[in-house]
């Protein structure tokens, strides 16, 4: 707790400073709080009323920061979506709140190429805790989430994972449902299922999450399953095209890969680990990082400058790792053994939650910034510090 040392009345707002932060606090209609930090170096927060596990950076916006949230109310009518967009004049946070009675959102995710589309996998209590999962069309100014399709998911399960938008054609989508992976046409009115696949083996597997590979020119899709990563070409529905097995000795909670460099990419799960891959090589991994002292539970590449990566854990902390040496810098800049030689190393640490923190996403309109939120719904906003920046430019 920090101790409050002085509050002024500023324009119905208070300006409250403390422990050598400076901050705005914000009360609305929505009986939600939201922290603005208004010093350079320092985190900008923003808290959500409800518990939150969903994130994701608003992607077809790349003028902008913006950010998606999606939260955990028991009481299916209360639930929201929260836009909230960085004011870089003021260094504030902007938020738009629209409702999301549908159920409690556990994943969303928005469009590579569409920046009012998104798509959200969520539960409700009327439907005995069964998740759903709708594609949505976000309103141009104020107004109403609009509910474009409701996808028929109920044949393949119950336990809707993700459903992630294809990387370049938003024709083409996919969901992760219990043990089934589902393409899905939504080019036209309606939805058509495009292919299926199933995953087999003893004890009734479930895939626990699933994106699309970037990389591939083909319809791949990669499954976390357990401790195995499986990527499916969906040309041929059953076809696994690469696997790597046993990667964790404990659940795989996320997986990663890299924007720049072909064959790698990155995991992590719960023991611990956050582990670095070349696919061609699946004996073992490039890189293997036990920087966290609980579960990970989410990780991901720098867009721009891939040699950063962000983390998320159980344990209240958000890491940014510098793993020069497998980077595409690295093999850009053979020459420059001064670039290859740099220390892999943590270059920051957030240690402002003070709860489970399971997301992490990077901008798409300023690289340097890295998205956190955690279960008590804080949203924090942390930028990559200077003097990694300059060593990256220069």
């Amino acid at each position: 707790m920090y101790t409050i040392v002085e509050i002024l009345l500023l324009n119905s707002q208070f300006l409250l400073s403390y422990s050598g932060y400076l901050l705005a606090l914000f009360i609305n209609e929505y009986e939600r709080i939201t922290f603005i930090n208004i010093m350079s170096n320092n985190p900008i927060i923003y808290g959500v009323e409800f518990q939150a596990r969903s994130l994701c950076s608003l992607h077809a916006n790349v003028d902008q920061d913006c950010f998606l949230i999606g939260t955990q109310s028991l009481i299916t009518s209360n639930n929201q979506v929260h836009l909230v967009t960085l004011q870089e004049e003021t260094n504030t946070l902007s938020p738009q709140i629209y409702e999301h009675s549908s159920g409690e959102i556990w994943s969303l995710a928005s469009s590579p190429t569409d920046k009012r589309l998104i798509s959200t996998c969520y539960a409700s209590i009327e439907r005995d805790c069964e998740k759903r999962t709708a594609l949505w069309r976000l309103p141009e100014d104020d107004g109403q989430l609009e509910n474009v399709i409701t996808f028929p998911s109920e044949k393949y399960g119950t336990d809707v994972k993700v459903t992630t938008f294809h990387p370049t054609n938003d024709a083409y989508m996919c969901s992760v449902i219990d043990n089934n992976l589902v393409m899905w046409d939504v080019s036209e009115s309606g939805v058509k299922i495009v292919c299926t696949a199933v995953l087999d083996g003893k004890g009734q597997p479930r895939f626990t999450t699933g994106k699309w590979n970037p990389q591939s020119v083909n319809l791949q899709f990669v499954t976390a399953d357990d401790c195995n990563i499986k990527a499916w070409d969906l040309r041929s529905q059953t076809k696994i095209a690469w696997s790597l097995d046993g990667v964790h000795t404990q659940i795989i909670r996320d997986f990663d890969f890299n924007p720049n460099r072909h064959y790698y990419m990155a995991t992590c799960g719960d023991d611990g680990y956050s582990k670095f891959w070349d696919i061609r090589n699946s004996s073992k991994p490039v890189i293997s990082r036990a920087d966290h002292s609980h579960w990970i539970w989410s990780i991901r590449y720098n867009p721009v400058h891939d040699e950063l990566i962000g983390t998320a854990s159980s344990d209240g902390q958000v890491l940014i790792t510098r793993l020069a040496g497998i980077s595409s810098a690295a093999i850009e800049n053979e020459d420059l053994k001064t670039k290859i030689s740099i220390e892999d190393k943590i270059v920051a640490t957030c240690d402002q939650h003070e709860d489970s923190v399971y997301c992490v996403e990077w901008s798409s309109g300023d690289a340097w910034i890295l998205a956190s939120l955690s279960y008590d719904g804080r949203l924090l906003l942390n930028k990559v510090p200077k003097d990694e920046q300059l060593r990256i430019l220069l």
